[in-house]
């Protein structure tokens, strides 16, 4: 996709890895969306944007709240007239702690920002994405989806990994109905920003993620464009073979695009559960 006159709306684009995704996506051309609960901060976004020569609008938005998300693509679509791409950015991870000391509300809040707010955004850009038989949504993944389990932080893990068979499902859902819309999930890398360095705030918090503060400094932290930039280059290539993937920020692009039909065929870059042979479980795979 060439994002020369597209629109895309970025959810969580007050700071970090969505700011990064909304400046780069202006860079391209793109009129850019910024969603955010905090207005001053996607105001912020949308100036640095305009600074440059760029298009963008700010949306104070609760992607938790369906009304807001509705009133946020009712803006998008009054103002640019379409919706090209929606990149769920938006997360949450306030409970950090083992399940049997969880405070219900906090860690479900977690699940319903990452995973309901998700779902909310996709269900109302994809009425219009549909009609034009057209559009790229990007779910956002993070420790606990595809690289494994994430203890400590089993609300923030456990709703990653439902994010990405969310993407898989829609995918397939989509493909079902004749639907040329398109849906990635992107693993973003370790990035610094207000979630990673909340996670190790406190000795408390510090002592069940310790790996994050393993990571600043390291050779494996990323500059908070580094999602947008990979981004950039998986919009390049997208097609129907790479539906419903789940890419990563260091993939090869190149080597993915070579390899699609394989991809497909064999049905790689997905979530498995593999037994001693190899295979998927002994029920019936549903969907196939």
């Amino acid at each position: 996709m060439d994002l020369n006159g597209r629109t895309a709306i970025v959810t969580g684009a007050g700071s970090g890895i969505g700011r990064g995704l909304a400046v780069e996506f202006a860079h391209a051309g793109a009129n850019v969306v910024c969603c955010g609960r905090t207005e001053q901060k996607i105001r912020e976004t949308v100036g640095m944007i305009e600074k440059e020569g760029g298009t963008a609008h700010a949306v104070k938005a609760d992607v938790t709240d369906s009304a807001q998300v509705q009133k946020m693509v009712n803006t998008t679509l009054k103002r640019f007239g379409h919706i090209d791409l929606l990149f769920n950015n938006a997360g949450s991870f306030k409970y950090v702690g083992p399940v049997w000391e969880a405070d219900p509300d906090i860690w479900w809040k977690d699940v319903t920002i990452n995973l309901l707010g998700s779902m909310l955004c996709c269900r109302k850009v994809l009425p219009h994405m549909m009609k034009k038989d057209a559009g790229i949504i990007i779910n956002m993944d993070g420790g606990g989806g595809s690289n494994g389990p994430n203890p400590g932080g089993s609300a923030y893990g456990c709703s990653k990994a439902a994010i990405l068979r969310f993407t898989e499902g829609l995918a397939r859902e989509l493909e079902d109905v004749g639907s040329a819309v398109l849906v990635f999930c992107m693993m973003p890398g370790f990035v610094r920003t207000s979630i990673t360095k909340y996670l190790i705030g406190t000795p408390e918090r510090e002592k069940w993620q310790p790996h994050v503060r393993e990571l600043m400094g390291s050779d494996a932290e990323l500059p908070a464009d580094a999602c947008a930039k990979a981004t950039m280059k998986l919009l390049r290539i997208v097609s129907p073979e790479l539906n419903g993937r789940i890419f990563y920020v260091d993939t090869d692009y190149n080597r993915i695009e070579k390899n699609k039909h394989k991809i497909r065929k064999e049905d790689l870059y997905t979530m498995h559960l593999l037994t001693l042979d190899g295979k998927l479980g002994p029920w019936p795979v549903v969907g196939k």
